[in-house]
C-alpha cells in the first residue's frame, strides 16, 4: 500500500513539474500569467493584419476613409477592461453571498458591455463592406469566413464535422 500511494505520488509530483515547465516555455512567450496575450505584440499581430487585409482588397484613396473608420472600430476597447479590472478589486473583503451578488452584477454588465462592442463592430463591417466594389466584396468575404466572423465562430481551421459533433 505504501509503494502505490509513493509511486501515485511521486508520478504526481513529475507531472506538475512537466506541466509547470511546459507552461514556463519559451513558445508562450507571447503571453501573460492570465493566459492572455501580451497587448504589445497583440497590437503588432493586428497591425500586421490589418496591412494584410488591406493590400489583399486594394483600398483605393476614395476608400481610405471607410477603411479608417473600420479598422478603428475593431479596436479592443483597452479601457474596459482596466475597468473590470478596478472592478474586482475589494471583493476579497466581501462575504461570500456579497461577492456572489457583486460577481453577479459584474456578470451582467460585461455582457451588455460585450453586446454593445459586437454591436458596433457589426455595424463597422457592413458599413465598410457597402463602400466596397463586387470583387473586392469577394476578398473581404473569403478572409471573413477564414476568421469565423470573429464573434464565436471556429475560427476557421477546426470547424467540427457532422460526425463529430457530440452524440446527445
Amino acid at each position: 500500500m505504501k509503494f502505490a500511494f509513493k509511486t501515485l505520488a511521486i508520478t504526481g509530483l513529475l507531472a506538475a513539474t512537466g506541466f509547470t515547465a511546459f507552461a514556463q516555455s519559451p513558445g508562450m512567450g507571447h503571453m501573460n500569467q492570465m493566459g492572455r496575450m501580451d497587448p504589445a505584440k497583440m497590437d503588432q499581430m493586428m497591425a500586421k493584419r490589418s496591412a494584410d487585409l488591406k493590400a489583399k482588397l486594394k483600398i483605393t484613396p476614395a476608400q481610405e476613409g471607410a477603411w479608417t473608420a473600420f479598422i478603428a472600430a475593431m479596436k479592443p476597447d483597452t479601457s474596459q477592461m482596466a475597468k473590470h479590472q478596478a472592478e474586482r478589486a475589494g471583493m476579497e473583503k466581501l462575504s461570500t453571498p456579497e461577492r456572489i451578488d457583486k460577481m453577479h452584477a459584474l456578470r451582467a454588465q460585461r455582457m451588455a458591455d460585450m453586446s454593445a462592442t459586437m454591436d458596433k463592430r457589426d455595424n463597422a463591417v457592413k458599413t465598410f463592406y457597402a463602400t466596397l466594389a463586387a470583387d473586392q466584396k469577394n476578398v473581404f468575404d473569403t478572409e471573413h469566413r477564414r476568421m469565423g466572423g470573429r464573434h464565436g465562430g471556429d475560427h476557421g481551421a477546426h470547424k467540427r464535422s457532422a460526425s463529430a459533433a457530440p452524440k446527445q
